[in-house]
């Protein structure tokens, strides 16, 4: 418990330190970081051993972030180098038929994809004033990156605190049996009261604009903290399937990165999809 509060203390005061880079470079880099060791660390889970193959997946990952950054600089269309890297991956899977499976290839891709592109809607967030110069300003893409890490973070935590004070049943006993109805019900609940927090303080103190109201604020809360939940319990579910207690070691008390980032992967998308909506409606 020492380990997971002290990991937790000072992963939240480096990702407060990360924030202050959100115009330099070093932004989409962390992104890039993340998501080419959570690729790795899945790759790892889903066994494969082809280094080439493996290399590739951590490539794509560490790439795609970059070019949410700079897409408008770059002007390079992202379908024809994912389709590269998925005919590039067949051939490797023909060539090392014998230990390289199309299941193993397929979940790696996804994730290759998948996971960079769910962590880069944090630079999509901090554009928002960019894409919607009518709608948004600076203010409101600092305040949807905290609100998302908070329905992922704080869902986790209030749950986790939730569960062992009061869990009396089990949310997935298979799956995650540690996991409560009442810790979930905590987690949702806290959560939802820390970003209604969180959008007064930034109200009163930084300003929002007028896109921004409470009502949305918790009804996308508790749909988002719902969603975290699931998201960590996919990520359990393939931990179960493959016999792995974590993804990886890198955050003691937490495991991998993955391991924390997992829910992130589900939140984070929703939430820019959420905002799309209302501004197409």
């Amino acid at each position: 418990m020492k380990t997971r509060i002290i990991t937790g203390v000072v992963g939240a005061i480096a990702v407060i330190g990360w924030l202050f880079s959100m115009y330099t470079p070093v932004f989409s880099v962390f992104i890039a970081l993340v998501a080419a060791i959570g690729v790795f660390e899945l790759t790892k889970a889903f066994e494969v051993k082809n280094p080439v193959f493996r290399g590739l997946c951590i490539a794509v990952s560490a790439a795609l972030p970059f070019w949410f950054e700079y897409k408008e600089k770059l002007n390079i269309p992202v379908f024809p180098v994912v389709t590269i890297a998925v005919v590039a991956s067949l051939i490797i899977m023909v060539l090392d038929f014998e230990k390289l499976k199309f299941e193993q290839v397929a979940c790696s891709l996804c994730s290759a994809v998948f996971v960079p592109s769910a962590l880069s809607c944090i630079i999509l967030y901090r554009d928002l004033y960019l894409a919607f110069p009518d709608k948004y300003i600076k203010t409101d893409g600092i305040f949807f990156i905290l609100f998302g890490f908070f329905c992922c973070w704080l869902s986790d935590t209030f749950a986790f605190f939730a569960g062992k004070f009061f869990g009396k049943h089990k949310l997935s006993p298979v799956i995650s049996p540690k996991k409560t109805v009442e810790g979930a019900i905590g987690g949702v609940i806290g959560t939802a009261v820390l970003n209604v927090v969180l959008f007064v303080v930034f109200k009163k103190f930084f300003n929002l604009s007028a896109e921004i109201t409470l009502p949305v604020v918790i009804i996308a809360s508790v749909c988002l903290s719902v969603i975290s939940i699931f998201g960590d319990l996919a990520a359990s579910t393939i931990k179960r399937h493959h016999g792995i207690k974590d993804f990886g070691n890198l955050l003691p008390g937490h495991g991998g990165v993955m391991d924390r980032f997992d829910s992130s992967c589900f939140v984070f998308p929703v939430l820019y999809s959420i905002i799309i909506l209302i501004n197409s409606i």
